[in-house]
């Protein structure tokens, strides 16, 4: 770890996700008496705000309120500082600011930091966002050296660092959440290769599978969703520090030492997108919605699977809630909630993209309203995967009304009609054969297995007496053998390769 990290003793992690010690949520907002009580502390020895020597009125209160961000910006503080100590130690060694004015605005800032993980720090609405109120307590602290850090930086770069380490940060987190839970699939999955369940197309009774077979395909719904994130975050691991407002800067700054003190592994390229660009955290948000997706699918399926017309699986009490008029009731609220919680994502997404689809470049107050729908989505998935990641690997299937649900329809049709393929007969034609079984089997209320030798017979001459070793749901399943297939001993192979998979993630 660099220099300038942050210690990872001095974050807070709650149970749902990794955020910032200065808030609990993404909608902290003061009360009127704060915003009042906080007035006064935006403005600078000439009685103005900090960027006010060309206005000749102050900001009407309610503006002030209206356009101020720090209520939920706050949440960058510890990046905004990581950014701030970074951009303070390039501009020492490209000789802008002493030695000793780099090494004072340093410590004034940890200072700062520690007074925010303290909660000590008095937040003023009045200084408008996270970076201000950092920059005026830190000049407070250490005097007008303090004034000195933001030389040849805007708050427009200075935000969009922020943000990009930020999101980098619980995209690092959501990734590791997702192959825990990846990872307890797998185990699940290993100890139900042998496991039968019928597998739906329409929700429909189409073929037997094993019950491993199916959390094999949620695992690779998620496997995907993890790539896309890693892709993603290589993208989002650009800076754009050193853009300044929107051209650039005079000072003869070296941007590769603030990138490479901040683990950044390349520098945006053009100093107007740098600072306009929110593509990163519409495409976090986009893979965040696939993600979501998945996780409701997931959630019907287990939804169905609990109730008594299934009676597939159980979840463990500590996931679901009973009625507080029906005794005998056992919700699942968790997999309810999460799939409810998908659409509150699909809308942050649908936000961020109405938010940058009219805004010329560079940077406008528009972009302000990038961070309440990212903050969003980021607590609303966090949540939802560490929900997923105690909830699934703890299913608990029922073997036995599984295996009677897969008797009832006819999953073993496809395995008689490859037979009578095997046996010369077109396939065509076979599944007309098969169809007038089934209808047979339908009549006298019996599975195909059920039907004797010469009841099958009276349909092609083609069957031999072999053929019940075919309609067996064990031998339905023995039968696809083949990479991808439900064959028991190609699910254990699926296992342990996902488990090699997982590793490229470590």
């Amino acid at each position: 770890m660099n220099a300038i990290s942050s210690n990872p003793d001095s974050s807070i992690d709650s149970e749902q996700n990794k955020k910032s010690p200065v808030s609990d949520s993404s909608t902290d907002t003061m009360s009127s008496t704060e915003q009042n009580d906080s007035s006064n502390a935006a403005l600078n020895s000439q009685g103005q705000q900090m960027w006010g020597g060309r206005f000749s009125e102050a900001t009407d209160s309610f503006v002030a309120a209206f356009t101020a961000s720090v209520g939920f910006d706050q949440r960058f503080a510890r990046h905004d500082i990581q950014g701030s100590i970074a951009h303070a130690t390039m501009l020492g060694r490209c000789g802008i600011l002493a030695d000793d004015e780099v090494t004072t605005i340093i410590e004034g800032l940890r200072q700062v930091l520690a007074e925010i993980e303290a909660g000590e720090f008095e937040w003023s609405i009045a200084l408008e966002d996270v970076h201000m109120n950092v920059e005026s307590r830190l000049t407070d602290m250490i005097g007008a050296v303090g004034k000195k850090l933001h030389t040849g930086r805007s708050r427009n770069d200075q935000v969009a660092t922020d943000i990009r380490l930020w999101l980098r940060e619980e995209t690092d987190n959501i990734i590791e959440l997702l192959v825990r839970l990846q990872s307890g699939l797998l185990n699940l999955a290993e100890q139900h290769t042998d496991t039968i369940m019928p597998g739906f197309t329409h929700l429909q009774t189409a073929q037997p599978v094993s019950f491993g077979h199916h959390v094999m395909a949620w695992f690779e719904m998620l496997y995907r969703d993890t790539q896309r994130l890693k892709d993603a975050r290589r993208r989002m691991n650009q800076m754009p520090l050193g853009s300044a407002a929107l051209a650039g800067t005079t000072f003869p700054i070296d941007r590769t030492i603030t990138a490479e003190l901040l683990g950044f592994e390349g520098i945006c390229q053009n100093s107007l997108d740098a600072v306009s660009d929110r593509d990163f955290a519409i495409e976090f948000t986009s893979n965040a919605s696939i993600l979501m997706m998945h996780l409701s699918r997931m959630s019907e399926e287990i939804i169905l699977w609990m109730s008594a017309q299934f009676n597939f699986v159980q979840i463990p009490d500590r996931f679901c809630t009973g009625s507080s008029i029906m005794p005998q009731k056992k919700n699942p609220d968790v997999p309810e909630l999460v799939r409810g919680k998908s659409a509150r994502v699909f809308g942050q997404l649908m936000t961020l993209l109405s938010l940058m689809k009219s805004q010329p470049l560079a940077y406008n107050k528009d972009n302000q309203e990038d961070k309440e729908p990212l903050f969003d989505c980021v607590d609303t998935l966090t949540g939802s995967l560490l929900a997923f990641a105690d909830m699934l690997p703890n299913i608990t299937p029922n073997i036995e009304a599984m295996r009677a649900a897969t008797m009832k329809g006819y999953a073993t049709a496809t395995d008689l009609a490859d037979y009578l393929v095997r046996n010369g007969v077109a396939f065509r034609d076979a599944h007309e054969v098969v169809g007038h079984a089934v209808a047979l089997g339908i009549k006298e209320g019996v599975d195909l297995s059920d039907l004797s030798l010469a009841q099958l017979q009276q349909f092609s001459d083609a069957i031999g007496d072999d053929v019940f070793e075919y309609l067996t749901l064990e031998g339905s399943l023995a039968a696809r053998d083949h990479l991808g297939g439900t064959a028991p001993n190609q699910v254990k192979q699926a296992v342990i390769n996902g488990r090699s998979r997982l590793k490229a993630f470590a």
